[in-house]
């Protein structure tokens, strides 16, 4: 391919929402690296009720950003909504601490993922129009780096907190208030609305007729989003399978630090490597390394060999995740952004509900080894689409 001309540097904006990103997710996974354990040995939920309670949570968060997203190309207001979702999340992680059954903590989890939904199409949208149109793989890049950098620090913190509060999970779980809160404060003083490119109150928010706008290369990248959805099911499974394999309690946070260090140190340069070389051939590199770590988490017989399969699920998100986005956002018409990442996010919501709910049930009754290779069969479908589809040899043009 032709060379691309060298992006200058990021506008501030993008480090904002950056840091934003990474405050909140230092408070979510704070929470997230211990629940499943949580669950599991303070509550006694099955592995199916995780995946469940994991899933259904997930789903919410995507499926609610197709209305946030829609309503923020009818508005023409990224940051309001985006401030919404910030501060709901914010809000949810007393609930965590005050959980005493599997139901408390799913109706804590689906008031966090609500946020998330709420705020995630309108800052996707928002980095898409701060972001100079030849950097966009860069900025959603590092945005998703210093997002997975706070997705590193809360697990890593956690470890700390269970070493002083003696695995008290309670006592824990109340530190997670803090960072919530920054992230909010930050986004309200650091962030100016951009120029929208539609004017707000133009018909309704959501309309089926604006779906015919959409191309044919977005909605193969839709399809292949989809399935690959289904293979990456939720991530709480990845922390049993280390406790099965006999990883202390009040290390297991230490599964969720090793796969985001290696997801914040690959998000970046492959975002940056998305501007220069062909992005669905990057996306096929993923979903290799994703069958890799399928299978190696299927054979984990111990905790160790269980971290190198969730380092190599790391690296695949770290190449894959900002370049999803990025492919969308190249894709979409510009005054539809919002819209587009909110309707890939609503059918992404199902297949996750779907392939977590799944996971649980083939961990129930055949074992850990075949949630895996479940999942490495449902990724390898997902490569064969990719490469079956005009949009695994067709870029999308870039504006």
């Amino acid at each position: 391919m032709p060379s691309q001309p060298k992006p200058g540097p990021l506008p501030a904006g993008i480090w904002v929402l950056g840091f934003v990103s990474m405050l909140m997710d230092i408070s979510s996974e704070l929470i997230h690296s211990l629940l499943p354990v949580f669950l599991l040995t303070e509550l006694g939920a099955s592995a199916l009720v995780i995946g469940l309670i994991e899933g259904s949570a997930e789903a919410v968060a995507l499926i609610v950003r197709v209305f946030s997203g829609a309503l923020s190309d009818h508005l023409g207001r990224r940051k309001t909504l985006a401030v919404a979702g910030y501060g709901l999340g914010a809000l949810s992680k007393p609930l965590f601490a005050m959980a005493s059954s599997a139901g408390m903590v799913f109706a804590a989890r689906c008031i966090d993922r609500v946020g998330k939904g709420i705020r995630g199409a309108p800052r996707d949208a928002l980095v898409a129009e701060l972001a100079p149109a030849r950097a966009r793989g860069a900025a959603f890049g590092l945005r998703q780096a210093l997002d997975t950098v706070g997705a590193f620090l809360g697990p890593l913190l956690a470890v700390g907190l269970m070493l002083l509060c003696a695995d008290d999970f309670h006592a824990v779980f109340w530190f997670a208030a803090l960072p919530g809160a920054l992230a909010v404060a930050l986004l309200v003083l650091g962030i100016r609305e951009p120029r929208s490119s539609r004017r707000p109150g133009q018909g309704s928010p959501i309309h089926w007729r604006l779906l015919r706008r959409l191309s044919p290369v977005y909605w193969a990248i839709v399809v292949v989003g989809v399935t690959f959805t289904l293979a990456r099911f939720a991530e709480a499974f990845l922390v049993l399978r280390a406790q099965q394999g006999g990883l202390p309690l009040a290390w297991v946070p230490l599964v969720l630090v090793v796969m985001n260090l290696v997801y914040a140190a690959a998000a970046y340069p492959f975002g940056r490597l998305a501007d220069r070389w062909s992005r669905p051939r990057l996306l096929a590199l993923g979903l290799a390394v994703l069958v890799a770590a399928d299978l190696v988490l299927a054979h984990a017989a111990g905790w160790g060999l269980a971290l190198v399969g969730v380092g190599l699920w790391g690296l695949h998100l770290g190449i894959t995740q900002g370049l999803l986005s990025a492919m969308i956002a190249d894709a979409a018409p510009g005054d539809l952004r919002g819209t587009a990442f909110g309707l890939f996010s609503l059918l992404c919501g199902f297949a996750m509900l779907v392939g977590s709910a799944l996971a649980g049930l083939l961990w129930d009754k055949l074992g850990a080894a075949a949630t895996f290779y479940a999942g490495a069969a449902f990724c390898l479908l997902a490569l064969g689409g990719l490469l079956r589809t005009r949009a695994g040899t067709t870029e999308a043009p870039r504006a």
